[in-house]
């Protein structure tokens, strides 16, 4: 049966997803499932955790447990990676110095000064584990959630010698449910093309039997003022297509929300909201920690994690299709080749296979340029070991560069180095 290894198995919650997914499908229920982090407490608790989701399903899959990443993934078919580097006390840092230059930010993993940091501090990570893929485990498959997601499966593609990595993220799908909601269709029914770049895709076709739906959305905006208060829905008015990532999120990306109060206000963004949750997520760990003490286990209950989906269809030819983030390869003709990019992609037996979409509408193709920019030159940074380039990357991000003068970004880059220190590439030290 296949070996699934799990990097940042100490995500306690998001691991439990996942397993509860891989050992609800019968056909997976005997599995090697392969736990690795870096935290000797963190990974006895998701041993623990995963022993228990075993026994109590009464299956016959194998737990292993490993602090040394080449043991886990030696041998390996499929590589979950959903490693936070640094944790709480990073994402802390990510938020608490650029609050003091004036910077609002409200989940700083994907883009702004706080993606940036984040990128710099896992890719370092993800190199390494490219290179141990590479030498341990050539045919495995290298499934990535962590965030920033259009940055961290380009540095393995470009930095290491192993390319079968593909980005998993839940936002289109939610989307695509989403819309089909809001014009009371059964989703199933809907047809759908979305692309771009995670966390600023677009809906390119949204089709009810060859019919278009964009104008019955429109009646539903026109008659719900709340709906016409967020973000994406004014991201839509103004691009002509609905984008994939929630309002307080995707405010974060652009120039024109968070540097104004009025727009905080009026589209009710809600500032540092992801600090809130990385304390709410150390509450659930130490909840699970201590129902696992008392024996009481946890909840097992199907996630549709796409992980999941992914190693169910290659192992059992059941054809599906998932939104991947991948390497560009003119999938999206007027976006740089080497970028990674958001597309639909058929999974079956032999894959996944991405989908070529053709050209973007202009102004789509312009906005993904500009989101794009600041990740290309953070993997350059992180992987020639270029601190000129984190300060290029910050100056081109739409968020600092609409708040803090060029000065301001400076210093604010700096003392973000300072404050990471090791967890940072060498070069950029």
């Amino acid at each position: 049966m296949a070996r699934i290894v799990f990097v940042g198995a100490g995500s306690v919650e998001f691991t439990k997803n996942v397993l509860s997914d891989i050992l609800t499908f019968p056909e997976l229920g005997e599995s090697s499932l392969v736990l690795h982090d870096i935290d000797p407490e963190r990974l006895a608790t998701a041993e623990a955790m995963a022993n228990w989701m075993v026994t109590e399903l009464g299956l016959g899959a194998k737990v292993e447990a490993h602090l040394d990443r080449r043991a886990a993934v030696d041998g390996a078919d499929y590589v979950i990676n959903e490693i936070a580097v640094g944790g709480h006390a990073a994402t802390r840092v990510d938020f608490e110095i650029p609050r003091r230059y004036g910077l609002r930010q409200t989940i700083a993993d994907t883009l702004g000064i706080g993606g940036i940091f984040r990128a710099l501090r896992t890719i370092p990570v993800m190199v390494g584990l490219g290179h141990d893929l590479a030498e341990l485990a050539p045919q495995a498959l290298l499934l990535n959630y962590t965030n920033p997601m259009a940055m961290i499966p380009r540095a393995v593609y470009q930095g290491t010698p192993f390319k079968n990595v593909v980005g998993l993220c839940h936002s289109v799908r939610d989307t695509q449910a989403r819309l089909a909601s809001l014009v009371g269709m059964p989703e199933e029914e809907v047809s759908f093309v979305t692309a771009g770049a995670n966390h600023q895709a677009f809906v390119l076709k949204f089709e009810h039997k060859g019919q278009n739906l964009y104008p019955a959305l429109d009646e539903v905006i026109a008659r719900d003022p709340e709906l016409r208060r967020t973000v994406r829905v004014e991201m839509y008015r103004r691009f002509g297509h609905f984008p994939t990532e929630s309002s307080e999120h995707g405010s974060e990306y652009l120039p024109w929300f968070l540097h104004h109060d009025d727009q905080v206000e009026h589209f009710r963004i809600p500032v540092e909201i992801y600090l809130r949750w990385s304390e709410e997520n150390l509450d659930t760990y130490e909840e699970t920690r201590r129902r696992l003490a008392a024996g009481e286990g946890v909840e097992i209950e199907p996630a549709m994690e796409l992980a999941s989906e992914v190693i169910h269809s290659i192992e059992t030819g059941t054809s599906r299709v998932v939104h991947g983030n991948v390497r560009n390869d003119g999938l999206i003709a007027n976006l740089p080749v080497d970028a990674c990019v958001e597309v639909p992609c058929l999974v079956d037996r032999s894959g996944m296979h991405p989908t070529r979409i053709g050209e973007l509408p202009p102004q789509l193709a312009a906005l993904n340029r500009t989101f794009l920019n600041v990740g290309e030159l953070t993997v350059r940074a992180a992987l020639e070991g270029r601190r000129d380039h984190v300060y290029h990357a910050a100056m081109l991000d739409p968020n600092a560069s609409a708040t803090l003068t060029l000065q301001q970004i400076h210093d604010l880059v700096d003392e973000m180095i300072e404050a990471h220190g090791e967890l940072l590439p060498e070069g950029v030290r």
